[in-house]
């Protein structure tokens, strides 16, 4: 219902043999970068504010170009990005276009290596400077990195300070360059610290060049670095002499997966996405592991090595929810569990009627959470059939049992994801008339001021949806009552690892434990939480840090906030009775075992960084937001 914007999607590809092999037995020397294409598309979702991409040509002679990247912006970029790459081709006659031999020696982005990247902002930051892959140049192949990732450091001052400590000068300040300058500098010292070697042996001139880039080690290179890394990130690269990497965070906060053979080496963020590219099954896709990195140097060898230990696992539990192909295996069967999990708590919303109840959802996410509830709804009804059957056999006449069994859940489409409509007037009520036709309905779906109507999304977070547009447009067709259902728990506090809510002002739980507090005249809950968090903040050496916005929450329980949301939610002109449902935290860790990193919902951030920044965003939003009330 409510797009999240999340910190970007990465893939790589790596060839194995020399282009002429694909050209032989793919009819195409482009086949690496008509998978990287491929890779991308089907990550399309994971960013839309612009996209990138980086390809490195092994062997290229002196003065020769060896390293190339293209980048755009906006939900356009993958298409602009592969077309500009191709118009360095149109003047091509056919002959020099299937000539292998001719790309290799002659055209842009005719490689061995690729990268590319789709961007979502966490930061607020854009333009096209801001669009990965980033590029470090030099003179020296192996000194060239190009860099990109799907990540969010929570510690970007601290890494800063540890490298301008060492003498360096970032041109900019972004998390994305400040890896760039720091990992570049790293790669600079194992370069110099192969060259003394080399010159020690004896070699001179492009002996020793080749010497360097047959023995860099990018795990050396990745092991200065990645410790000192406060976040959840996928970090993807690629050097000019030909090495590649990623890397994952010791937390397994984002996600990477890879698959090889003896032809190509890919990465991605989602398996699904490989699967489909690759034509492989589930079980040929690894997924890196926490704190590995998967490297391939330049002669093509592929390693997994272990960069920094595993720390424990908080594999993101919104990546199941929301962000990731629901077309995974075990994603789909999650996303199925998280609508059975709920059936229990929308009975009792419903007061058991589901004769008077119609079921549907909130198009499109939410689709199989739905497809799950309706499977713990049809579980529920047989046995109370069974129940019924067993209790009453000797009593039933055949008109009553062909009644029984002819019970069902009823279901329809009663929301429609109608227009996309744009925000081009800038007058609030005229926005917020608009606002309200993003979504239409099924007219006569159900029966009017009798039935109870029932809708599933995938998640609630600030409520603007549901107050602007899906309250006002279910209440059209007269239900008895709307219950509004959250296949995920409540989103209480700011993500700092790579997903678009950064802010408590955002989150209509946060509003509601707010208000509930005013209206029972408890806001020194508010004004002592802020001083502890405020005092804490005067001490940023302190690890053992504690997140103060969890009193905020701490009086009351997750129906009391629900009830609250529906009364700030719900417009004045609705006549149906409103209630809001919500998974819980343990219906989410048991329907995402692997996967319980849930900080947004609980509170409990697994990196200091993480905890240090929700309490800085309290502190803001009683200065700004709240103190001016």
């Amino acid at each position: 219902m409510e797009i999240l914007k999340h910190e970007c999607g990465v893939a790589m590809v790596r060839l194995l043999k020399p282009l002429e092999y694909y050209h032989q037995k793919y009819g195409t020397w482009m086949y690496g970068l008509n998978k990287l294409y491929l890779l991308m598309e089907k990550q399309h979702n994971r960013g839309q504010e612009g996209a990138g991409l980086a390809c490195v040509k092994l062997e290229a002679n002196a003065g020769e170009e060896y390293m190339f990247r293209e980048r755009a912006m906006g939900t356009g970029a993958i298409t602009e990005i592969f077309a500009a790459v191709h118009d360095h081709y149109k003047e091509l006659t056919e002959d020099q276009l299937n000539d292998p031999y001719f790309a290799k020696t002659n055209l842009p982005f005719a490689g061995e290596l690729y990268m590319g990247h789709l961007r979502y902002s966490t930061t607020g930051k854009s333009g096209i400077s801001y669009v990965h892959p980033f590029l470090r140049r030099n003179n020296w192949r192996a000194k060239n990195l190009a860099l990109c990732g799907n990540f969010n450091l929570t510690n970007v001052d601290g890494v800063f300070d540890e490298i301008t400590a060492i003498g360096q000068h970032p041109r900019k300040y972004s998390d994305t360059y400040i890896m760039l300058e720091q990992m570049g500098h790293r790669l600079d010292r194992e370069v110099e610290r192969l060259y003394r070697q080399c010159e020690a042996e004896g070699l001179t001139g492009m002996d020793i060049t080749h010497a360097i880039e047959a023995q860099v080690d990018l795990s050396n290179v990745l092991k200065r670095c990645v410790p000192s890394w406060d976040g959840g990130f996928v970090i993807c690269g690629l050097t000019g002499s030909g090495e590649a990497f990623g890397v994952r965070d010791p937390r397994g906060i984002r996600p990477a997966f890879y698959y090889a053979d003896d032809e190509i080496v890919v990465l991605a963020s989602e398996r699904p996405v490989i699967q489909t590219v690759m034509n492989v099954q589930a079980d040929e896709v690894t997924e890196l592991q926490r704190g590995e990195a998967l490297i391939v140097s330049k002669r093509g060898d592929v390693n997994v090595r272990r960069i920094v230990e595993p720390l424990e696992n908080q594999a993101c539990s919104f990546e199941r929810i929301y962000f990731s192909r629901g077309s995974d295996i075990d994603i789909y069967k999650e996303r199925k569990r998280l609508g059975e999990n709920l059936v229990e708590p929308i009975l009792k919303a419903v007061d058991y009627d589901l004769n008077q109840t119609v079921f549907s959802f909130i198009p499109n996410t939410a689709e199989v959470a739905y497809y799950g509830m309706l499977e713990g709804l049809n579980n529920y009804l047989n046995k109370l059939k069974k129940d019924w059957i067993a209790d009453r056999s000797h009593l039933l006449q055949e008109e009553e049992l062909e009644r029984i069994l002819s019970m069902s859940v009823r279901t329809e489409k009663v929301a429609i994801k109608d227009i996309k409509l744009r925000t081009f007037i800038a007058e609030g009520n005229s926005r917020n008339d608009l606002a309200t036709h993003v979504y239409d309905i099924t007219y006569g779906s159900l029966k009017p001021y009798a039935d109870n109507l029932v809708v599933i999304d995938d998640s609630i977070v600030r409520g603007t949806t549901l107050r602007q547009s899906i309250i006002r447009i279910l209440d059209r067709l007269h239900p008895k009552k709307i219950v509004i259902v959250s296949s995920s728990p409540q989103v209480r506090y700011p993500d700092y690892y790579g997903i678009d809510m950064s802010r408590m002002s955002e989150f209509i739980a946060f509003k509601a434990a707010i208000a509930l507090l005013e209206d029972r005249g408890q806001t020194q809950v508010i004004r002592d939480a802020y001083a502890k968090a405020k005092e804490q903040d005067k001490h940023p050496e302190r690890t053992n840090l504690v997140n103060y916005v969890k009193e905020i929450y701490a009086l009351f329980t997750d129906k009391e906030i629900s009830a609250k949301m529906v009364d700030l939610l719900k417009p004045e002109d609705v006549q149906s009775e409103v209630e809001i449902v919500y998974q819980t935290l343990e219906g989410l860790h048991a329907s995402c075992p692997d996967h319980p990193g849930d900080w947004y919902f609980s509170g409990n951030y697994p990196t200091p960084g993480g905890i240090r920044r929700v309490n800085q965003a309290f502190i803001s939003f009683v200065e700004n937001d709240y103190m001016m009330k």
